[in-house]
């Protein structure tokens, strides 16, 4: 994927099952979130998105993926950046409900970079 300034890269680590509900969509969209999940938080760097499919996914799944895509910047600059641990653990918060018009503002197709199995 080519960068643009024009656009942010972002990474996400999923599962199987959304990654499978992302393949149906044409690697287009994210799936709308599970009632227990009222936020929709795309990581800032591959390091961190690695460390949640390896060290989160894999135990509980069996299979951890890292994706990465594009977001328009402008409209990704109204999600605050928010830090959940360590210094590289970086988030955008987009809610549950805005994630439809989120995944509106994509460029491009979502692709997997990493893959991490048990």
């Amino acid at each position: 994927m080519r960068h643009d300034p024009a656009n942010v890269l972002l990474f996400r680590p999923v599962n199987q099952q959304e990654l499978d509900l992302i393949a149906a969509s044409g690697w287009l969209e994210f799936p709308p979130r599970l009632p227990e999940q009222p936020i929709f938080y795309p990581v800032l760097n591959e390091d961190y998105a690695a460390q949640i499919a390896r060290d989160w996914n894999v135990p509980y799944y069996g299979i951890g993926y890292v994706l990465r895509f594009a977001v328009d910047a402008d409209y990704a600059a109204q999600f605050p950046v928010q830090n959940v641990g360590d210094r590289q653990h970086d988030e955008l918060w987009v809610p549950a409900e805005e994630l439809a018009e989120f995944n509106r503002h994509i460029v491009g197709r979502i692709e997997i970079v990493s893959i991490f199995r048990a």
